[in-house]
């Protein structure tokens, strides 16, 4: 399988910007983790699209930024559909006093995480992912200077 990293748009107005350096990142960061990459798809949305496939594929209604379908068929290799909520990354930006770009920076690579394996769904795996997202953006940041 080809590594290749695409960017799509549903129903959102929305362009990615530095989508070269963005892609050479993600590489890196899977790399880092003595992993491959496959097929990875970012898909940019509204709320109520992700909403709805939050429904529909996770039986969970409420809101979120980012949900991450692995679709890799074996071990080390990093595959899968990422949905991002535009509007939510934007509300969580304001409310962690943050821009737009570093918190949406930040939810892409919190999507490669989840396909390496680590989970936030407790305080502790939160946590740890928190502080993997903090290196993998400092990492992005040393390498735009």
């Amino acid at each position: 399988m080809a590594k290749k990293i695409n960017f799509f748009v549903e129903d959102v107005e929305f362009t990615l910007k530095n989508k070269q350096n963005i892609r050479t990142w993600i590489f890196d960061t899977i790399q880092a983790y003595q992993c491959k990459a496959g097929e990875i798809n970012y898909i940019f949305c509204s709320d109520e699209y992700l909403r709805k496939v939050n429904i529909e594929y996770l039986q969970h209604d409420y809101y979120t930024d980012i949900i991450t379908f692995d679709s890799s068929e074996e071990e080390g290799l990093i595959a899968g559909d990422m949905y991002i909520s535009t509007e939510r990354v934007a509300d969580n930006a304001e409310q962690l006093a943050t821009t737009f770009e570093q918190e949406l920076y930040r939810v892409l690579i919190h999507g490669i995480l989840h396909l390496i394996g680590y989970a936030d769904d407790t305080d502790e795996n939160e946590a740890e992912m928190r502080a993997l997202e903090n290196k993998a953006l400092q990492n992005l940041t040393s390498n735009k200077s």
